[in-house]
């Protein structure tokens, strides 16, 4: 099938690719015209046959609404629009109704992968009606991991969005634990080394994981994280999985307390939040802070 895929950053950019190596067509537009494969979302659009499937890889908020204003004023009935990016659920239903006037269709889409997508693929959660998405599994299909597991249809409209968002608090939740562990392991003095420790349960133990890979990695590369500032962002997921669980009034204490932690990391060197960085860096290419 055709598909049009507007932002080509690290993530667009790599599936991009996985779409194309999977036998589909990709026209790409991103505002880099390095990375572009047309000029103009006009253009873009012109180049694909219905019904269409554009595929929205931008930041969250004003460049997602500002895309998808433009692109509502270019497509057509019985089209379709995929919002990839990390937006707020709570934006989906917005969205969906104003394509939906138009007669176009909306899925959103959560996509987790990092830079390790093109090769492993990508684990997809989305959200919509069946007809829309019945549009767009052929991307879905060749996105995804082999095998049966990776990709879900979650619900219905922010569903996707929502799914992801759960799934981004328990990863920071889960980073935290590894952070707080190698922190301790390195404090006293009876541990000689803290890498190997870590390496160790990579085998046969109750917390391995690819988190627990990932960290191997980063130790691998720096043994003591000594390149690193203790300095950790967040990208939005964890505050609004936070807030969600106020509105639902479910209990998060782990996922809230790794929220606050790297809050904390932004006052103090921190010694947890090199590990984070570090994972982060690992997982999905995200920006780290050297010394």
């Amino acid at each position: 099938m055709d598909l049009g895929l507007v932002g080509l950053g690290k993530m667009g950019g790599n599936m991009r690719e996985r779409i194309r190596r999977a036998g589909h067509t990709v026209v790409g537009y991103d505002r880099n015209p390095d990375l572009a494969d047309v000029h103009s979302l006009e253009e873009l659009v012109g180049k694909l046959s219905g019904p269409r499937v554009v595929w929205v890889m931008v930041p969250a908020g004003a460049p997602t609404q500002s895309t998808l204003d433009e692109l509502a004023e270019l497509l057509e009935p019985g089209d379709v629009v995929v919002d990839g990016g990390n937006s707020r659920w709570t934006d989906d239903e917005k969205h969906a109704e104003e394509l939906a006037a138009k007669g176009i269709g909306f899925v959103d889409c959560g996509v987790s992968g990092g830079v390790w997508g093109l090769e492993n693929g990508y684990a997809l959660m989305y959200g919509g009606d069946a007809e829309n998405v019945a549009k767009v599994l052929p991307v879905f299909d060749a996105l995804k991991p082999k095998g049966d597991l990776g990709a879900v249809h979650a619900g219905k409209v922010g569903a996707g969005h929502f799914a992801k968002m759960v799934h981004n608090g328990i990863e920071y939740a889960m980073m935290q634990a590894y952070a707080e562990g190698w922190e301790l392991l390195e404090k006293v003095d009876s541990v000689t080394d803290v890498r190997e420790v870590f390496r160790s349960w990579q085998e046969g133990t109750v917390i391995r994981s690819w988190l627990l890979d990932l960290a191997v990695n980063a130790l691998d590369e720096d043994e003591h994280l000594q390149q690193l500032r203790g300095y950790a962002q967040d990208s939005g997921e964890g505050r609004w999985t936070v807030e969600a669980a106020i509105d639902n009034a479910v209990p998060l204490p782990a996922i809230t307390a790794s929220l606050f932690a790297r809050f904390a990391s932004r006052q103090d060197d921190s010694p947890q939040m090199k590990m984070i960085a570090a994972l982060r860096n690992q997982f999905g290419g995200h920006a780290v802070e050297k010394k």
